[in-house]
């Protein structure tokens, strides 16, 4: 297996805790998804993707269609995505990105997170070159029979790596690729179960336990940040 299913081995394990702040990062996807293409996800993919992955955290449906109608309300402020780099203790690439409505708010929360942690915010195109921008699918093992065969079949849209998995099969591709494949596999009648994006580090540090624990004060003071919606770093687990 390669760096994907090594990475999302890992992250399985660090799911969000609180299924509370899974619905309030989902919400916010829905914000941005609706006010980017209306709120009909017949018509606008990355609702519908967003709505996929709804289902997948057991979000029940009437807080999805409360969501998208208060998404659409022109009131509804809008959330913008920003990325934010620096390091932590003993050298280790730290790449968030958060969803910010106040970038004022969010900026001086991850400041004070780097500096109460010993990590070091840094400037834009510090650290996100170490990170692969890949894009993934969870799909229904239904229609599908042979993963080489599948694999073969997907080689136009530079899939790095398909594998399988308890809760479906997962394909990596890089994140340019995203919408040609939402498209390939719904044209396909291949259920997609769930879809998002990810940054894969290129190469990971190796850390004594001390060390980690150094490492993981600061990334669980991000994880717990309403604005953040994902923490990438280049420790390895």
């Amino acid at each position: 297996m390669g760096r994907a299913f090594e990475f999302r081995k890992a992250r399985k394990m660090k799911r969000w805790s609180a299924m509370a702040k899974t619905f309030t990062r989902i919400g916010k996807d829905i914000v941005m998804a609706v006010k980017e293409g209306g709120p009909n996800p017949d018509t606008n993919s990355r609702l519908r993707a967003v709505i996929q992955n709804a289902k997948a955290a057991n979000m029940p449906k009437d807080n999805i269609e409360r969501a998208i109608k208060k998404a659409s309300d022109k009131d509804t402020a809008n959330y913008k995505e920003v990325l934010f780099e620096g390091y932590a203790p003993h050298g280790i690439a730290i790449l968030l990105e958060t969803a910010t409505d106040n970038n004022n708010r969010t900026v001086a929360n991850v400041r004070a997170a780097f500096n109460k942690c010993d990590g070091n915010l840094g400037t834009s195109g510090s650290v996100v070159f170490m990170f692969d921008h890949t894009c993934n699918f969870t799909v229904s093992k239904e229609n599908i029979d042979d993963l080489e065969e599948l694999e073969l079949e997907l080689i136009d849209f530079e899939v790095e790596e398909v594998f399988d998995d308890e809760e479906g099969v997962i394909i990596y591709a890089p994140f340019e690729q995203f919408g040609s494949l939402q498209t390939y596999f719904e044209e396909n009648n291949i259920e997609i179960l769930s879809s998002g994006f990810e940054r894969i580090p290129t190469t990971t540090t190796k850390v004594t336990e001390a060390q980690k624990e150094d490492v993981n004060k600061l990334l669980e003071r991000l994880e717990e940040d309403d604005d953040v919606q994902n923490v990438y770093h280049s420790m390895e687990e």
